[in-house]
């Protein structure tokens, strides 16, 4: 019999959780851990602050019983930085009901890694990249990492049998001319490429609305070149629009939170490292479930937690944006959160 969904003020059920295993990247990307603000001095969360493997298991369990998800995604920071992460995969992956298991990296370290998290469970990833172009590649990830790196990891990934996505977030003035490249690249490459709208997360990216190459340009750019039409979602509540290259089944996608915002089916809840949970990617702050965690042995009070905080969800930030209360708030940092 199927679970009653779980849904929240405007209607929309909790079906995604996003779960952030550490606050630390070896990458000090531009858009996300500028290293000018994440530098030496920086304070990343203490190993005693962050969840444990036993503790992030117990939520799941509880999601899942709470909201039926079946959908669970390993973020970061990079998520590749916690030690022995193969065995939480491998934990979570043991959870009845959770059939959907990915994770979001920047993909340098896949090649250590890849084939172990397979083994453990793990179905696919999402890589990062920019650009192809070697030098800017660099510049953006802030730690003169190699795009060859990154191409490593995305063949380290698909030679131990993981699905494998691509994420190229667009920045007007940067990297925009890089759309065609990335496309041509990609293309009969088996890995799906997604272009990013440049988003607001957090404060510390620095972001105008001058700097966003819109979902229509980067369409426009594209189609002109070889054309592509649109498909279906595969699900209610997936962010990307989908395209496929016309007369083929090959397919790359758009995802536009600035210029076309998905808060309306918008199904995601977010779990930081230290264990707060999160209604909104662009959220101000968090609701502390650590706390909950190590009172008790007892789940009914986080049951409980859990179903008010979404019930009396209403974010709809990114409906918002461009009101003057919206604009000025601070958000939680992307780094801490992931995507």
């Amino acid at each position: 019999m199927a679970m009653k969904p779980l849904t929240d003020t405007l209607g929309r059920p909790l079906r995604d959780f996003r779960i952030s295993v550490t606050d630390r990247c070896n990458f000090r990307c531009t858009y996300c851990m500028p290293a000018e603000i994440f530098g030496p001095d920086y304070h990343f969360l203490d190993k005693s602050e962050l969840l444990s493997f036993e503790e992030i298991v117990r939520l799941v369990k509880v999601f899942r019983k709470t909201a039926g998800i079946e959908k669970v995604r390993i973020t970061g920071g990079e998520p590749l930085m916690r030690k022995d992460l193969d065995k939480l995969i491998a934990m979570i992956s043991d959870v009845a009901g959770i059939d959907d298991l990915a994770m979001t990296t920047n993909g340098s370290l896949l090649p250590l890694h890849a084939q172990r998290l397979k083994d453990a469970g793990l179905k696919r990833v999402t890589v990062s990249l920019d650009t192809l172009d070697e030098e800017r590649f660099q510049r953006i990830n802030g730690r003169g990492v190699s795009v060859k790196k990154v191409l490593q990891g995305m063949e380290a990934a698909e030679k131990a049998g993981l699905g494998v996505k691509v994420n190229m977030v667009v920045q007007k003035g940067l990297n925009d001319g890089d759309i065609l490249e990335m496309a041509r690249f990609f293309k009969g490459s088996g890995r799906i490429l997604r272009f990013i709208e440049f988003m607001d997360v957090g404060n510390s990216n620095g972001w105008k609305m001058d700097q966003v190459f819109t979902k229509q340009q980067i369409f426009d750019t594209i189609n002109f070149e070889t054309p592509i039409e649109p498909i279906e979602p595969r699900y209610k509540g997936e962010v990307a629009t989908r395209y496929r290259y016309s007369g083929s089944n090959e397919e790359i996608g758009i995802i536009s939170s600035i210029t076309d915002s998905f808060c309306s089916y918008c199904n995601r809840a977010r779990l930081s490292a230290e264990g707060k949970l999160y209604t909104c990617l662009f959220a101000s702050k968090g609701h502390d479930l650590r706390s909950l965690l190590r009172k008790s042995e007892d789940n009914e009070e986080i049951t409980k937690a859990i179903e008010g905080i979404w019930r009396s969800r209403t974010d709809r930030y990114s409906d918002e944006r461009s009101s003057s209360k919206s604009a000025s708030r601070e958000k939680i940092e992307m780094s801490h959160i992931g995507g």
